[in-house]
């Protein structure tokens, strides 16, 4: 998680330090553009890859140690994501003949770097070269930092100075990765085998309505608010979504490390302890986390947002709930990978999906944006009680649920007091948040200062 951490906490770092710029420089029509860009590749890419990068690295983990084997996965599964991905990029491109060259064009090269990226980056994990990982994070962090405040900023480029910036940054990112965790050493023509990639594909296609279903959870949304309420509503809601996405941060550290951890452990006759073990210990850090998030929120909202979004704030509190469903979500799902079991993760997924667009088109109407907020939170709520009940078919795991919902009820006051905006309440949640952290992590926080001052010792010896 410590190495993992470095590929995921700075370019969420970074992200937040770029925010102010670009809702400074780009009007809420761009802004609004722009997030359905970003939101229509997040949906096409596991549609191009059928989800072969999520092969790649499962099938990595169990053929460690066997050179051959790895060659076999790297070789075939890249094969078939660059044929399979440069046809659909070129269909896509005559389809997008609407929008105006330019941007047409940087949508198909950010989708088609993104693609060779989002693979890459899955076989370094899988070949257990997770410092290479997050140096590339590290790398495309720090240029689309520089090139948004470049281009943005200095050279008032807009929409399609903030792309090729995105552009850029993916594509040097790719190049370090490729060469660092040295990719092209794996690859083999002569080992490419259609019964390979048909064993691949049997493993992760089930993946691709999950990623869909999760796509319609987490961002369709975005599509009903612009199609019924208009693009700078829209625009009020991908801000809205920006201060949640804080919390991401740990979760998905937490995932890519877990997913991994979980898919070793699999096998262990002592996996169902373990893994609820690491619920308990993960349920207290999201909840701490969460605490100290929402008591932070005024603050955070102050100093990063900029132009007219106030009406996020409220949504933004909501939202908070949506998050860490989802990330304890992500925790089950992580079970269900280890176990090979990824048609389940595609079905409750899925009817989550389900439930997600019918309140959004239901309620879009009658209360606004608050139906894309209210449905994300429903959604993953669902998904994480369903998923509990349904994995005990895989693991008998032991959730303290009382303990889970009497925690989760100081998340739903802070909340309440957050909603307020009273700066005597927000001091009563700062209270809260910091006891609230402490008490459930101070075994974490021992540990780390008992490191720390081990660490000194041996520094002065």
């Amino acid at each position: 998680m410590a190495i993992l951490s470095l590929g995921t906490v700075v370019p969420k770092i970074a992200s937040f330090i770029t925010l102010p710029i670009i809702t400074a420089c780009l009007t809420k029509t761009e802004y609004g553009t722009y997030d359905l860009i970003t939101v229509l590749v997040s949906l096409v890419l596991p549609v191009v890859t059928l989800q072969m990068q999520g092969a790649a690295f499962r099938f990595l983990i169990s053929t460690r140690g066997d050179g051959r084997e790895q060659k076999i996965v790297v070789t075939n599964i890249s094969s078939f994501i660059v044929g399979v991905s440069a046809c659909a990029l070129a269909v896509l491109y005559v389809c997008f003949r609407e929008i105006d060259n330019p941007i047409r064009i940087c949508i198909i090269v950010y989708l088609g770097v993104d693609i060779c990226l989002t693979t890459a980056r899955q076989i370094a994990r899988g070949l257990a070269k997770n410092m290479a990982y997050s140096v590339s994070a590290l790398v495309n962090a720090l240029i689309e930092m520089i090139l948004v405040a470049v281009l943005l900023k200095g050279y008032h480029k807009g929409l399609t100075g903030l792309m090729c910036a995105l552009i850029f940054s993916q594509l040097l990112s790719l190049v370090y990765l490729v060469v660092s965790a040295r990719i092209l050493s794996y690859i083999d023509f002569s080992l490419i085998s259609a019964e390979k990639i048909k064993e691949f594909l049997s493993y992760s296609w089930p993946l691709v309505p999950n990623s869909l279903s999760s796509w319609v959870i987490r961002v369709s949304d975005r599509f009903i608010i612009s199609l019924f309420l208009g693009i700078e509503a829209n625009a009020i809601y991908a801000v809205a979504n920006k201060l949640p996405n804080i919390f991401s941060i740990a979760q998905s550290t937490f995932t890519l490390s877990w997913q991994e951890n979980a898919s070793v452990a699999a096998a262990d006759k002592d996996s169902a302890e373990y893994y609820g073990e690491v619920f308990s210990d993960i349920y207290n850090l999201f909840i701490g986390m969460m605490a100290l998030l929402i008591a932070s929120t005024p603050i955070i909202f102050k100093i990063l947002i900029r132009g007219d979004y106030e009406e996020a704030y409220n949504h933004m509190v909501i939202l908070y709930f949506g998050v860490l469903f989802s990330s304890i979500s992500s925790y089950l799902g992580g079970i269900y990978i280890a176990n090979m079991k990824t048609r389940q993760i595609g079905i409750t997924t899925l009817i989550a999906a389900g439930i997600n667009f019918i309140i959004n088109i239901l309620l879009v109407k009658r209360i606004g944006i608050y139906a894309a907020t209210l449905s994300t939170v429903v959604s993953y709520l669902w998904l994480v009680l369903y998923r509990m009940i349904d994995i005990q078919k895989i693991q008998k795991i032991r959730f303290h649920y009382i303990r889970i919902i009497l925690l989760l009820l100081i998340i739903v006051v802070m909340a309440l007091l957050c909603f307020s905006r009273v700066w005597l309440l927000d001091l009563v949640n700062a209270g809260i948040g910091a006891i609230t952290f402490t008490a459930l992590n101070w075994k974490m926080l021992a540990g780390i200062s008992v490191s720390l001052k081990n660490r000194r010792k041996l520094q002065k010896n």
